[in-house]
């Protein structure tokens, strides 16, 4: 029940802040058209440097065992191999297939997946979720970008040399390199015993936790501006079709594989880790992305929103269960 009650918690402040932007929307304080320049603030600005600071704070990745990052890694890379032909049948739509093959494999990781893995597992499972994030984030932007530019609107012919420049122009792709750069010369000055850090900086580092702490509920904010009750019935299929992949079949196969065949080898703060990675909803920052690309902004927001409510029950089914089996 504390698994099902701390899921409840952890996606209702989402559920209320969507629900706060529709509201926004609804009584005239900002109108539809505004949410495409806010989401371009987010995915240019707001974002980038969140995720930047999310890196340069990690504590330290010495002394990590890689077993559990490869396998987070490699699963979700499978994941995305295994749903191309799956989106490619839901719809013939290739904007609505790039945002459903997104929401696969692409996990709320950083905003919901870090306390949860901490909530599970305590400081350990923090700690071993924190350490993650510098790898699986990089690979869901990455999978992001790829996936987006295979399925662009009126898009017949792959280049594979326009993928490589929207994964290398893609600002959440730099921050998160620039956040390793950033974290190895920290950790370079730690070894050679030089006391200067970047929060030395005071008023730039102040600018940039204001800018950080901006991203998430404005992205939230703008989600609810754009979600509309009427798209529901327009693309019921793929919203169905997207939140049972999200919720239900990548748990089952992220965490049934994990305990099935490596057990033996993961702890209990590896699990908490993989519920953080394979249980949770699809990353809010997956609609402005969306935007940018020409995707399918309003199938995005709705995945976002629905696989959020869903994940409440999906996250409480997957602790009790792995509690029960003796993991956590």
């Amino acid at each position: 029940m504390s698994s099902f009650i701390f899921a409840i918690k952890a996606v209702l402040p989402i559920i209320l802040m969507v629900a706060l932007g529709y509201l926004i929307k609804r009584i005239g304080l900002v109108k539809q058209e505004h949410a495409k320049v806010l989401n371009k603030l987010v995915f240019r600005l707001f974002l980038p440097v969140m995720l930047f600071l999310n890196v340069y704070n990690i504590e330290t990745i010495a002394g990590v065992g890689y077993g559990y990052i490869g396998y987070a890694v490699i699963a979700a890379i499978v994941i995305f191999f295994i749903c191309i032909p799956i989106v490619i049948a839901i719809t013939k739509q290739n904007e609505r297939r790039g945002a459903i093959l997104q929401s696969t494999f692409r996990s709320n990781y950083a905003l919901i997946g870090i306390p949860l893995a901490e909530s599970l597992f305590g400081l350990e499972g923090a700690a071993v979720a924190t350490l993650l994030s510098a790898a699986i984030i990089p690979v869901f932007n990455l999978l992001a970008v790829i996936s987006l530019s295979i399925f662009r609107k009126d898009s017949q012919k792959i280049s594979v040399k326009k993928i490589i420049v929207d994964v290398v122009k893609n600002p959440l792709i730099i921050s998160i390199f620039a956040g390793v750069f950033a974290l190895v010369i920290r950790m370079l000055f730690i070894k050679y015993s030089i006391s200067f850090r970047l929060s030395d900086i005071e008023p730039v580092f102040k600018v940039l936790e204001y800018l950080s702490s901006v991203a998430t509920p404005l992205a939230l904010l703008v989600l609810g501006i754009q979600f509309e009750f009427s798209a529901i019935s327009v693309m019921k299929k793929e919203i169905i079709i997207g939140v049972l992949i999200r919720t239900v079949v990548v748990p089952v196969l992220g965490l049934g594989i994990a305990y099935f065949l490596f057990k033996d080898i993961f702890n209990g703060a590896h699990f908490a880790t993989f519920v953080a990675v394979f249980a949770t909803p699809v990353a809010v920052s997956s609609v402005p992305m969306v935007q940018e690309m020409d995707g399918d902004v309003a199938l995005a927001g709705q995945l976002v929103i629905w696989t959020t409510l869903v994940s409440a029950f999906t996250v409480f089914i997957a602790s009790f269960l792995l509690k029960s089996a003796g993991i956590f």
